[in-house]
């Protein structure tokens, strides 16, 4: 009974976790788990796991941490895009990505093909080794998968037993006949099979016009800088005699050659094979498939890094040791360009956000060496690595291709006047280049000349020099060398030996070494608050006193306000009661108002405004400076009331 139980029970985990949502070749299979680089240090990650029902399970490497979601199942076909969303809220998150389940692929076990004519396809393998070695990447699991080649032509015969599975209508147009349809047109002669023989497959073939003299440069495809223009090699690695010979060519597969030398096996019409195809047309879709087998080998998905190690033209005219300006000009193809984001990171570790994704953009042109500028990185020393990320941060089908990067640096070079200006005169020694390798006492070896002092930048040091006439053995001659990125003056070349920094960066004065800043972070190099004393001397504040300075100052300053208002307000009372005593005798009742304003009540008396204007005649002189004493009178109560 106890057997059957437990059989019973095998059997039903079994069918459970059969009957889950199966994935389809090549589909991703998303985790509850992310990768997340976050600024800020471990306790901020920590809030950001908890804020958003994550759990932290550690830094990976550096400040990159392994987030897991409680609330996500642990396999699934979609993303989870309202968890990721929330992630990028934070503004201390930089990168985070959904982590899919990588499968497994056996890379040390190789089937021979059951294709009965794989032998006869010698260029693909053989023992020679004049082949194209792709029985190497299929060992290693690459067969292509996932990679569409669009056929531009018609002659395709896309029910052929060794095309029908991988056949894809969406990606194939006959551009001959304006149509979706490629099937061939049948006839006595079989003449519509030319793409039938693997065509023009993402390149171009350069042509066969080789007998005739012709040249692949005058066809406008070839010519073209936009397609991959592949030749012709034969069997034993000749150049055949239907070659076309032009400069646009970029490289070179089998083909046919001579009488004596093996043609090509690819399919062919009326669901049947050839073994003997020829020409260019036959080159043209092998460079296709290699391609298409780098294509797979070469994915990198949704995130794109590149690196690029400068030296700002350093001991040249143009060196710029303080940046100003930084362009990326970029060319690349995207299917929906909105969809991207771009970043470009400084040596100094300064990220500049070159392009944010925008939503509304549904263009697919691109860009076209278009020139993305920051100045976020303003002032700094730009020699080092940089970095270009390029994300897709919202489609998972999405493609597109990078093909040029050029950095760009504006800036200005320390001044080199006076005693830092290299000086050809102080030169002791010159090489066969006339190069100098020695300078005289005093001097320090720069720039291809002396300097009696090293510019900024730059600390006195020694380099190794070879002998004009012994090119082995080199001594140490006294030469200026450059500080580490980091620093902006330094005693010596490492990191450690930082005397002063660039903007954005303070010097730690235990480490020796410059702490970059951020846009973000702009506070004092320890988050405290200082307070200047005598001298130009600085004392650090208390964090709890500090945290109160705010609130004590604003209140000290109310009541400053307030006690000035009463003493003023105290003064003009007593100079208007003064001034009222001789009038107070003349007032009758009801002519006066009470006013009062909490401190003290007063009683302001004052005559009233004549009931009769007289226009055409004037007031005498006594009674217009009563007048004028009794509307200043009224104004000051008036405005006294609105207070």
């Amino acid at each position: 009974m106890d057997l059957r139980l437990v059989s019973l029970t095998l059997g039903t985990l079994l069918i459970l976790v059969t009957s889950g949502p199966q994935p389809s070749v090549g589909q991703k299979v998303y985790t509850n788990t992310w990768a997340v680089h976050i600024t800020g240090g471990e306790q901020e990650a920590n809030r950001i796991a908890r804020k958003h029902g994550f759990v932290n399970h550690g830094k990976v490497f550096g400040d990159f941490y392994h987030f897991r979601h409680r609330r996500v199942v642990k396999r699934s076909l979609s993303d989870h895009r309202g968890a990721h969303i929330r992630l990028h809220t934070e503004p201390q998150v930089m990168w985070a990505e959904q982590q899919v389940v990588k499968r497994r692929k056996k890379r040390d076990i190789y089937y021979e093909l059951t294709d009965p004519k794989f032998a006869q396809q010698w260029y693909l393998y053989n023992e020679d080794h004049r082949d194209l070695n792709v029985k190497e990447a299929w060992k290693q699991g690459f067969t292509g998968q996932g990679v569409v080649v669009s056929i531009l032509d018609d002659g395709i015969e896309k029910n052929h037993p060794d095309l029908i599975q991988n056949y894809d209508p969406d990606a194939s147009y006959d551009v001959n006949d304006g149509d979706p349809d490629p099937q061939p047109r049948y006839t006595q002669l079989n003449d519509n099979r030319y793409s039938m023989r693997r065509g023009s497959i993402f390149v171009w073939a350069s042509g066969n016009g080789g007998r005739e003299k012709d040249s692949c440069n005058c066809d406008g495809y070839t010519n073209s800088i936009y397609t991959l223009s592949i030749s012709s090699s034969t069997q034993n690695g000749n150049v055949p005699w239907y070659s076309e010979a032009c400069s646009s060519t970029l490289a070179t597969t089998y083909s046919s050659g001579s009488l004596n030398e093996k043609q090509i096996v690819t399919t062919d019409l009326r669901q049947k094979c050839t073994d003997s195809h020829t020409g260019t047309s036959a080159s043209a879709p092998l460079a296709a498939g290699i391609i298409a087998l780098a294509l797979e080998a070469k994915n990198i998905g949704s995130h794109l890094v590149i690196n690029k190690s400068v030296d700002a033209c350093a001991g040249t005219d143009n060196f710029v040791s303080s940046l100003e300006h930084a362009q990326a000009q970029l060319t690349l193809s995207y299917n929906r360009r909105g969809n991207l984001a771009i970043y470009l990171i400084s040596p100094q570790g300064t990220r500049s956000t070159l392009l944010a994704p925008r939503p509304h953009d549904y263009s697919s042109e691109g860009f076209s060496d278009w020139a993305f500028m920051t100045t976020h990185s303003w002032d700094e020393d730009p020699r080092g690595e940089w970095t270009l990320e390029i994300e897709n941060m919202a489609g998972t089908s999405d493609y597109g291709t990078l093909t040029q990067f050029t950095l760009v640096l504006y800036g200005t070079a320390s001044s080199l006047s006076g005693p830092s200006a290299a000086d050809s005169s102080s030169c002791k020694t010159y090489d066969l280049n006339q190069i100098c390798t020695e300078c005289n006492p005093g001097f320090y070896l720069h720039n291809k000349g002396c300097v009696r002092d090293c510019p900024a930048g730059f600390t006195t040091g020694t380099r190794s020099i070879f002998l004009p006439n012994n090119e082995v053995t080199s001594v140490l001659r006294p030469a200026c060398q450059s500080c580490d990125p980091i620093c902006l003056t330094c005693s010596g070349t490492s990191p450690q030996n930082c005397l002063s920094c660039p903007p954005h960066s303070h010097l730690d004065p235990v480490s020796g070494t410059c702490l970059h800043q951020n846009h973000i972070h702009r506070e004092s190099p320890d988050g405290g608050l200082f307070q200047m004393q005598g001298g130009g001397s600085s004392v650090k504040l208390h964090p709890e006193l500090a945290s109160r300075l705010p609130a004590t100052v604003a209140v000290l300053s109310c009541a400053f306000i307030v006690a000035a208002f009463v003493a003023m307000f105290g003064f003009l009372q007593m100079h208007t009661h003064k001034q009222n005593k001789p009038l107070s005798a003349e007032a009758g009742p009801g002519s006066s108002l009470l006013v009062g304003f909490g401190f003290n009540r007063t009683a302001v008396a004052y005559k009233g405004i004549p009931s009769v204007w007289r226009e055409d005649e004037g007031n005498s002189e006594s009674e217009n400076e009563e007048f004028e004493i009794r509307n200043e009178r009224t104004g000051f109560i008036k405005t006294q009331s609105a207070l």
